[in-house]
C-alpha cells in the first residue's frame, strides 16, 4: 500500500508541477510589454504582405482603417511583389495606447536593391493593437 501511495503522491505532485508552470507561462505572456506585442504584430502583417497574403494583410488594420477602405480599395493599393524584404527595427510608444513601429524595408529600384525605413502607427482597441492607415 505505501508503493502505491507514493507513486499517487508523485503523479500529484507533477501534475501539480505542471500546473503552475502553465499558470506562469500565462503570466509571462499577459505581461508582454506593448512595444514587444506591436512589434511581433508589425512583423507578421509584413510577413504575410512579402508572401502577397493579402487577405491576412488586411487583418491587420484597425477596424477604423477597414471601415473607410474596402478589402478591394486596399488590394488595388497594393503593390504586389515590390517589396523583397522587410525588418521590424524597433517599436516605440509615446502613448499607453499608441505605438510607432520602424520598419526597415527593401525593394528594387532602377536596378539597385534599396533599403528605407518606414513608420508605421500602431494603436491599441478593444484590446488588440491595430496597424491604422495613414492618407
Amino acid at each position: 500500500m505505501t508503493g502505491r501511495l507514493i507513486r499517487i503522491l508523485a503523479v500529484s505532485l507533477v501534475s501539480g508541477l505542471a500546473g503552475c508552470a502553465s499558470q506562469t507561462g500565462s503570466v509571462a505572456v499577459a505581461e508582454k510589454s506593448r512595444e514587444s506585442i506591436v512589434l511581433e504584430r508589425a512583423q507578421a502583417r509584413w510577413d504575410v504582405l512579402l508572401k502577397n497574403q493579402m487577405a491576412e494583410a488586411y487583418r491587420f488594420y484597425s477596424p477604423a482603417s477597414r471601415a473607410v477602405l474596402s478589402y478591394e480599395d486596399f488590394i488595388r493599393s497594393m503593390r504586389v511583389g515590390f517589396w523583397k524584404a522587410a525588418r521590424v527595427e524597433r517599436v516605440e510608444c509615446p502613448a499607453e495606447d499608441a505605438c510607432e513601429a520602424i520598419v526597415s524595408i527593401e525593394y528594387q529600384h532602377r536596378g539597385s536593391q534599396v533599403r528605407t525605413p518606414i513608420r508605421e502607427t500602431w494603436i491599441r482597441m478593444e484590446g488588440n493593437w491595430w496597424y491604422v492607415q495613414k492618407g
